[in-house]
């Protein structure tokens, strides 16, 4: 309609009203101040007839240039309030892409240690390894052995540096625990097939004899994701592939075993566990699916009582909310992510500024009905997605820097996916999700990994490292940004919003975030690539500018309840 963004969906029959009645008189400054639904009806009938006319928008005028001074300046006495809670800023890191430091092309442990400072710069408070067991593949998905370190990666020794390094720096370690499956070099798996190698066709198997054979599912009939076991007239059930052989969860002898290795884990030092693939435990049965992990959450926090879940429920909000019944600590929230979630949406223009929120009010009113302490766990990718600087062909900069601030800026314990605070890219087949961490254009420089074999030569479309640490304007540098005002206001990561959707549309967002202990915030975000203002004078208990995000060559302006917001760029406002 009248705006430069408007998404080609609007109706304004149904959609929300993005301006207010200044617009009528030639301005465009929203206002706070309250309006009916009448009343707005009455304004779009008004529009209708002056649309072709007299209402044209006119971006607001430029303020003066200096985007990068200002949020320098304005943040850089900003400091992090640290709180011991699950409430966390967390780094993925696939180990072995990530930082070599033997010189054989392959990332490890040493590697993730010589790089704590900077993961602690960057205002991480937790990481998230990809797994680290024994493995024949570089994924290391399908697990050997899970009381050990692959040595590609390095030495039980190396992994309790790790978490002791961590410690000093109030850093989480979360391990990535897959219970789906495991391999079939795994000795469990060895152990039963040996068994019912020599066991007589006419026989059935037993337990007393062989408890590895209750480890997984076997039947003697053929049948769709079940796998031949080679030298016997048996099946075994492979859901993903032949490789990953699934575990019978149902076990007693199993849920030991599980009992025991996240023991074994935590006594090591680790904060908590990332579940792999939880909708697939029981394939088709979301109830049995979160009946165990109600026994796995309840059988974790026996053993260690602030042990921390976040379980991989790839599927959609109402069947993340089941999963929330289980008491889990936190499901990564999907809608929100890769190319074709909310975040992306709405920075292509198909979603508005205030669909970003309500969504986020929606959400959790719908997980916090099934799970009263549960807390989020919003990401934007993850090593099994596109990198989002791929999302946006033309995009030099901006829209994937907003784009990844509305993530970080998400209540919960927000997860970002190593390389992407640099715009690395990499899509398609998974090596390519899985490249380099780009510290350098030298691919011999220290550090370096060579990657997954049958990776793509990927060309990267922003600079490594190297080149972005002493640029203020840089990806890098944004990312800095973001994480430190996430970290010094409390409220942003653990507060409930309140949205005020008089002054809001699909341009501009308004909303409040307070956690009833620490100061409240005001959020302002401008999600498009025109400059747009706001009247927050009714809002008198927010009146200082006390954090920026910028991503243009104009500053954020607030002048006498007046908020300017240049293209894509946020606002956090305090009282004085």
């Amino acid at each position: 309609m009248l705006r430069g963004r408007r998404s080609p969906h609007f109706h304004p029959d149904r959609d929300p009203l993005p301006l207010h009645a200044e617009i009528l008189c030639g301005g465009n400054v929203r206002s706070c101040q309250g309006m009916t639904s009448r009343s707005k009806k009455l304004v779009y009938a008004l529009l209708s007839s002056l649309v072709f006319t007299a209402c044209t928008k006119t971006p607001a005028d430029n303020p003066s240039a200096g985007s990068s001074v200002q949020m320098m300046e304005l943040n850089k006495d900003l400091k992090s309030v640290y709180i011991d809670d699950a409430y966390r800023n967390t780094y993925e890191i696939f180990p072995y892409s990530f930082c070599d430091t033997d010189g054989d092309g392959i990332g490890d442990l040493k590697g993730i240690i010589s790089k704590l400072d900077y993961i602690q710069d960057m205002g991480f408070t937790a990481l998230w390894l990809t797994p680290v067991h024994p493995s024949g593949t570089y994924h290391k998905y399908d697990v050997d052995d899970y009381y050990a370190i692959d040595p590609q990666f390095g030495t039980m020794e190396d992994y309790e540096t790790l978490i002791e390094e961590c410690g000093k720096r109030n850093i989480r370690v979360i391990m990535d625990l897959v219970l789906n499956h495991t391999s079939t070099d795994n000795e469990w798996f060895q152990k039963a097939h040996e068994y019912l190698k020599e066991l007589p066709p006419d026989w059935e198997p037993s337990v007393d004899y062989c408890k590895y054979f209750d480890y997984y599912n076997f039947t003697r009939e053929a049948k769709e994701g079940w796998a031949p076991l080679s030298d016997t007239n048996w099946y075994y059930e492979a859901r993903f592939w032949d490789g990953m052989p699934d575990l019978n969860l149902n076990s007693s002898f199993v849920r030991q075993e599980i009992t025991d290795i996240m023991k074994f884990w935590l006594d090591k030092g680790v904060s908590g566990f990332r579940l792999d693939a939880v909708t697939s435990f029981y394939t088709g049965d979301p109830d049995q699916n979160t009946e165990f992990l109600r026994w796995l959450v309840s059988t974790g926090k026996s053993l260690k009582k602030d042990c921390y879940f976040v379980g991989e429920a790839w599927t959609g909000r109402d069947e993340i909310a089941k999963y929330y019944e289980s008491g889990i600590d936190s499901l990564f929230n999907f809608p929100f992510a890769d190319q074709s979630g909310i975040l992306c949406n709405v920075m292509r223009g198909s979603f508005g500024a205030e669909d970003y929120v309500n969504a986020q009010i929606k959400a959790d009113q719908v997980y916090r009905e099934r799970n009263s302490s549960y807390v989020d766990a919003p990401f934007y990718t993850n090593h099994d997605m596109g990198r989002s600087a791929g999302y946006y062909a033309l995009d030099e900069g901006p829209v994937t820097k907003m784009a990844y601030a509305l993530s970080i800026l998400m209540s919960g314990n927000t997860y970002v996916y190593y390389g992407e605070e640099l715009g690395m890219k990499g899509s398609g087949r998974d090596e390519n999700k899985r490249a380099p961490m780009y510290w350098s254009t030298d691919a011999s420089s220290e550090g370096m990994c060579r990657g997954p074999e049958g990776m793509d030569e990927i060309k990267m479309k922003f600079p490594s490292f190297e080149e972005q640490k002493t640029d203020d304007l840089s990806m890098w540098n944004y990312f800095r940004q973001a994480l430190k005002i996430r970290n010094a206001f409390p409220s942003i990561a653990r507060g409930e919003i309140t949205l005020y959707d008089e002054c809001s549309d699909e341009e501009l967002a308004v909303f409040a975030k307070d956690d009833g202990v620490h100061e409240p915030v005001l959020l302002v975000i401008n999600v498009t690539d025109q400059t747009e203002t706001a009247d927050l004078s009714s809002l008198g208990e927010f009146t200082k500018l006390s954090a920026v995000l910028n991503t243009s060559e104009e500053k954020i302006v607030y002048d006498h309840g007046t908020m300017t917001m240049p293209p894509f760029s946020i606002a956090v406002l305090t009282g004085e």
